[in-house]
Protein backbone atom coordinates (compact mmCIF):
# COMPACT_ATOMS: atom_id res chain seq x y z
CA UNK A 1 0.00 0.00 0.00
CA UNK A 2 1.16 3.42 -0.75
CA UNK A 3 0.61 6.33 1.81
CA UNK A 4 1.39 9.89 1.27
CA UNK A 5 3.36 12.05 3.84
CA UNK A 6 3.54 15.60 5.22
CA UNK A 7 7.14 15.74 7.11
CA UNK A 8 7.15 18.25 9.70
CA UNK A 9 10.72 17.99 10.94
CA UNK A 10 12.09 19.55 14.44
CA UNK A 11 9.01 19.88 16.11
CA UNK A 12 8.19 20.38 19.69
CA UNK A 13 6.14 17.09 19.84
CA UNK A 14 5.70 14.00 17.65
CA UNK A 15 2.80 12.71 15.76
CA UNK A 16 1.18 11.42 13.45
CA UNK A 17 -2.61 13.05 12.23
CA UNK A 18 -4.05 10.66 9.62
CA UNK A 19 -6.28 12.79 6.75
CA UNK A 20 -7.36 10.17 5.49
CA UNK A 21 -7.07 6.55 4.19
CA UNK A 22 -3.92 7.14 2.48
CA UNK A 23 -2.57 10.54 3.62
CA UNK A 24 -0.58 11.70 6.48
CA UNK A 25 0.85 14.84 8.83
CA UNK A 26 3.88 13.45 10.25
CA UNK A 27 5.65 15.65 12.99
CA UNK A 28 9.06 14.58 14.43
CA UNK A 29 11.52 15.82 16.55
CA UNK A 30 14.02 14.67 14.54
CA UNK A 31 16.03 17.14 12.09
CA UNK A 32 16.66 16.09 8.72
CA UNK A 33 19.90 16.17 8.81
CA UNK A 34 21.51 12.66 6.79
CA UNK A 35 18.40 11.10 6.43
CA UNK A 36 17.06 10.88 10.70
CA UNK A 37 13.91 12.14 9.95
CA UNK A 38 13.02 9.85 7.59
CA UNK A 39 14.10 7.22 9.83
CA UNK A 40 12.22 9.00 12.57
CA UNK A 41 9.18 8.87 10.18
CA UNK A 42 9.90 5.07 9.31
CA UNK A 43 9.73 4.05 13.05
CA UNK A 44 6.54 6.10 14.05
CA UNK A 45 4.36 4.73 10.63
CA UNK A 46 5.46 1.46 11.72
CA UNK A 47 4.49 1.98 15.30
CA UNK A 48 1.02 3.24 14.00
CA UNK A 49 0.38 -0.02 11.60
CA UNK A 50 1.99 -2.17 14.78
CA UNK A 51 4.49 -3.59 12.06
CA UNK A 52 8.36 -4.35 11.96
CA UNK A 53 10.45 -1.65 10.48
CA UNK A 54 11.29 -3.36 7.31
CA UNK A 55 7.63 -3.38 6.12
CA UNK A 56 8.17 0.67 5.47
CA UNK A 57 10.15 1.95 3.05
CA UNK A 58 10.38 5.48 1.35
CA UNK A 59 9.65 5.40 -2.32
CA UNK A 60 10.05 9.08 -3.45
CA UNK A 61 10.60 12.52 -1.49
CA UNK A 62 13.72 11.50 0.45
CA UNK A 63 15.03 15.01 0.74
CA UNK A 64 11.20 16.69 0.43
CA UNK A 65 8.60 17.45 3.22
CA UNK A 66 6.23 15.74 0.61
CA UNK A 67 7.25 11.86 0.67
CA UNK A 68 5.64 8.75 -0.26
CA UNK A 69 5.80 5.18 1.25
CA UNK A 70 5.46 1.58 1.30
CA UNK A 71 3.85 -0.23 3.50
CA UNK A 72 3.61 -4.24 3.38
CA UNK A 73 1.01 -5.21 5.58
CA UNK A 74 1.13 -9.10 5.17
Amino acid sequence: MKIFIIAKTNAKEESVEKIDKYNFIIQTKELPIKGRANLAIIKMLADYYKIPKTDVTISSGFKSKNKIFDISLT
